[in-house]
């Protein structure tokens, strides 16, 4: 299975934003060969309004058209907007619910959690994202699953990020540790391609589409949160079912 990760889009409606994720759009449409599907970790817009979301419609329309394309929220979407514009609706009660979803992809399940907090930067997973994890996880025992959400569990040695990351993280490595063919967590939020483990797996976060952040020896002692015009880049996932082995590289694009 090859999975294309990408993450933090932060479509704002200009077209500066745009540009860098139709750069990553192009890498992608433009393959030889192809991926089984693209998993976007999060924030999406910038703002989280209908405009920035239909702006993300149509930047992510080529993608939809080749490959299945997978979406979880951040801490800069709005639930009912992205719900609204990017899935069709889904009812005046389902609004404010989180936005969770479970597709299979070439023998493997990605399960996207919502880890968004509506108003906040932070994350974390409700007890009703928990339980449902913990059911899909339940449902197919023999299928490798990879767990998607937009926060990292744990910290990253990025002071800024690691202040707004997922709150609670104990409560999702209790689920994790009781499914063992869960493969890895995958997550965005951090503008940076980082691997580490989380619960015993690899946690694997994809760089940012909108920018890349500096870490604290890159930048100066009173800068707290600074990025560079990196190009845009992004990972691909290569999961050898045979072997049961995990291989992530990053290209930029």
């Amino acid at each position: 299975m090859v999975l294309a990760h990408l993450s933090d889009l932060h479509l704002d409606g200009t077209p500066e934003t745009a540009e860098r994720t139709r750069r990553a759009v192009s890498h992608l449409v433009g393959l030889p060969g192809t991926v089984d599907a693209v998993l976007i970790t999060g924030d999406i817009a910038d703002r989280g309004t209908e405009a920035e979301y239909r702006q993300a419609r149509e930047v992510l329309a080529p993608l939809h058209e080749r490959f299945p394309v997978l979406m979880c929220p951040g801490n800069h979407d709005s639930r009912g907007a992205y719900r609204e514009v990017l899935l069709g609706g889904g009812g005046a009660d389902a609004a404010e619910a989180p936005v969770n979803e479970a597709r299979d992809i070439a023998g493997a399940r990605v399960l996207m959690c919502d880890s968004s907090i509506p108003g906040r930067s932070e994350g974390l997973l409700s007890p009703e994202t928990l339980r449902w994890l913990d059911d899909e996880l339940a449902a197919a025992p023999d299928r490798p699953a990879f767990v998607a959400l937009h926060h990292p569990p744990v910290p990253l040695g990025l002071p800024y990020i690691d202040r707004i990351g997922l709150r609670e993280p104990d409560a999702l490595a209790r689920v994790i540790e009781r499914h063992p063919h869960v493969v890895a967590v995958l997550c965005g939020h951090a503008h940076t391609a980082a691997a580490t483990t989380f619960a015993g797996r690899p946690l694997l976060c994809a760089p940012g589409i909108i920018s890349t952040a500096l870490m604290p020896w890159e930048q100066g002692p009173n800068d707290a949160w600074k990025t560079h015009d990196a190009p845009p880049s992004l990972t691909f996932h290569l999961y050898d079912h045979e072997r049961d082995h995990l291989t992530s590289h990053v290209r930029v694009v």
